[in-house]
């Protein structure tokens, strides 16, 4: 896997999470005994990537002690983020610690049970310029969905959250693109979401991996205190 390199988006508020959170990076917090994140880079070191790029802002300086250069068989490259940028401006800015073709991010707050090299080989073997993964969910009311083509492989719009409960396939913050499409993010706060992948769509042959596995997103208390459980689970298994 050495066309890729990851970027963890690692650099959020997580101004709801504050109440049981407080005093680090979201992506640090505790869960089942160990930082949140690195059961994200034991995912990615699985795949055979060896270089992650974190992109950090808010509380940074937790990072050198937690993390550090190395993480296993990873080498860490951090992107500090002077303000916010969104997540697209974060993916712009951490852009230019990559030098491989192919660009892997991950939401760091999140984490979802899924063959990653799978997810990986498919979208090397079908030569399209981006990839998303996205999860089936039976409530999709908490999260934006993505509609999908009728071929039911390439992307055709992004939903916003709606208000219904309703099953969808929704976002799960893992994206693969070709690097040199960071050359087409204005640098600036910008959304992935919102503002980069509305663009792509139009120019650039954009398709989605959906799989049904499980998925944790720790951005709520509620969620988070479910997390613990969650990660002995999936890591059992």
């Amino acid at each position: 896997m050495s066309d890729f390199t990851a970027i963890i988006l690692a650099g959020g508020l997580g101004t709801r999470l504050r109440t049981v959170v407080p005093d680090r990076p979201k992506v640090l917090a505790t869960v089942a005994g160990r930082p949140f994140i690195t059961y994200l880079l034991d995912q990615l070191g699985h795949t055979g990537i060896r270089r992650v790029v974190l992109s950090t802002g808010h509380l940074a300086e937790h990072f050198a002690d937690v993390i550090g250069n190395d993480y296993h068989s990873l080498a860490i490259a951090y992107a500090q983020e002077d303000e916010p940028l969104g997540t697209g401006g974060a993916i712009k800015f951490a852009g230019s610690h990559v030098d491989s073709p192919q660009t892997l991010v991950m939401n760091g707050d999140s984490f979802f049970d899924a063959d990653l090299a799978a997810y990986m080989r498919w979208h090397q073997a079908g030569g399209q310029d981006a990839s998303l993964l996205l999860v089936e969910v039976s409530d999709a009311s908490r999260f934006g969905t993505v509609e999908l083509a009728a071929d039911g492989e390439h992307v055709a719009t992004f939903l916003e959250k709606r208000a219904i409960q309703a099953p969808g396939n929704i976002n799960a913050g893992v994206y693969l693109f070709r690097t040199e499409m960071l050359d087409e993010i204005l640098p600036g706060k910008s959304s992935i979401e919102r503002d980069v992948f509305p663009r792509w769509l139009a120019s650039h042959d954009v398709r989605a991996w959906v799989t049904d596995g499980d998925f944790i997103d720790i951005g709520v208390p509620d969620d988070y205190q479910r997390s613990h459980d969650f990660m002995v689970r999936v890591t059992r298994d």
